[in-house]
C-alpha cells in the first residue's frame, strides 16, 4: 500500500485492530532516551514524505512565549515530509484567560508524554518530535534541527492507505512495538488562525495559530498485522485528520499520515 502523507521561555509545570476503540489516552510507561539535536549534524538521507515527522506542539495562549514558539512552528510546518500539530492547553487558564481551544485531553496527552520521557514537568511552549524527543518551541534552531535529524532515522514503518471513499484507513503490516501499538485519529483545522486575546499576560495580543487540534479519537490497537479502522464521521469540510501509529509503551510515533 501506498502512504499518502499530506505538515521567552519554557514555563515549567508540576504534572502529571479491532475495528472499535475508545477515545481515551492510555498512560505512558517506560521511557525513550535521545541526545540534545545538534546544528553540526548534517542530513544525508532524509526520509521521504511518504514516511514524515510529526511535530506536535504544546502551546496556550495564556503563555506569553507561546505566540514566538508558534510561529516557529507554523515556519517548519511548510517543509516538506513534516506534519505539525497544534494542541492547546488549558492549565495557564487561570491566570485571567482562558484558552478557546484547549481540552483536557490534550494536556492528558501532553502528560503521558512526561511519564514516557520521565520528564520532571511539562511546560509551554513544548515541541514534541515523532514522539521520541523534546524540545522548548521557543528554541527555533533546536527545533529545526531535532526535525532535521529525525528525518535521517532509517525506519521501516507499517504503510498507511486512506480508502477513496473517505471513511476508513488501513494500516499495513509491520514489526509491532513491545506492548503493541494504537491508532489515533487527530482531527484538526489545515493552516492558520488568529484569537485576539483580551485578558491575562497576552491582553491586546492577536496569537496566531497552525493546524489547530480540535479532537483525539484512538481507532483501535495495532499488533503488527493489516488492519481497517472506520474514520471519525461527520467532520466539518474545513478539517482534516492526522492518523498516527504510536506505540503503547514509550509514545514513539512509527508512522503518520493525512487525508
Amino acid at each position: 500500500m501506498k502512504l499518502r502523507a499530506k505538515t521567552f521561555r519554557g514555563w515549567m509545570i508540576g504534572a502529571a485492530v479491532a475495528i472499535a476503540g475508545t477515545a481515551t489516552m492510555g498512560t505512558a510507561l517506560g521511557s525513550w532516551a535521545q541526545p540534545a539535536p545538534s546544528r553540526n549534524h548534517a542530513p544525508t538521507h532524509r526520509r521521504p514524505p511518504s514516511e514524515p515527522v510529526v511535530l506536535e506542539l504544546f502551546t496556550a495562549q495564556g503563555c506569553p512565549g507561546c505566540p514566538d514558539a508558534n510561529q516557529v512552528v507554523e515556519t517548519i510546518a511548510d517543509e516538506p515530509g513534516v506534519i505539525a500539530l497544534t494542541y492547546a492547553v488549558g492549565y495557564w487558564d487561570y491566570m485571567g484567560w482562558p484558552d478557546t481551544f484547549a481540552k483536557p485531553e490534550f494536556a492528558q496527552r501532553q502528560r503521558a508524554y512526561q511519564t514516557a520521557m520521565r520528564l520532571r514537568g511539562v511546560y509551554t511552549p513544548q515541541v514534541i518530535i515523532d514522539g521520541r524527543r523534546q524540545v522548548s518551541g521557543a528554541e527555533a534552531p533546536a527545533v529545526q534541527a531535532a526535525v532535521d535529524e529525525e528525518a535521517t532515522r532509517r525506519i521501516f514503518p507499517p504503510q498507511v492507505e486512506f480508502r477513496e471513499s473517505g471513511d476508513r484507513v488501513g494500516v499495513g503490516s509491520g514489526r509491532a512495538p513491545v506492548g503493541g501499538a494504537e491508532v489515533w485519529a487527530v482531527i484538526y483545522r489545515p493552516g492558520a488562525q488568529t484569537v485576539t486575546v483580551s485578558g491575562g499576560d497576552n491582553r491586546g495580543r492577536a496569537v496566531r495559530h497552525v493546524n489547530v487540534v480540535r479532537e483525539l479519537r484512538k481507532l483501535g490497537d495495532w499488533n503488527g498485522r493489516p488492519v481497517l479502522y472506520p474514520l471519525p464521521a461527520q467532520r466539518d469540510p474545513d478539517e482534516a485528520v492526522a492518523v498516527m501509529v504510536q506505540a503503547k509503551g514509550d509514545r514513539r510515533i512509527l508512522t503518520a499520515a493525512t487525508q
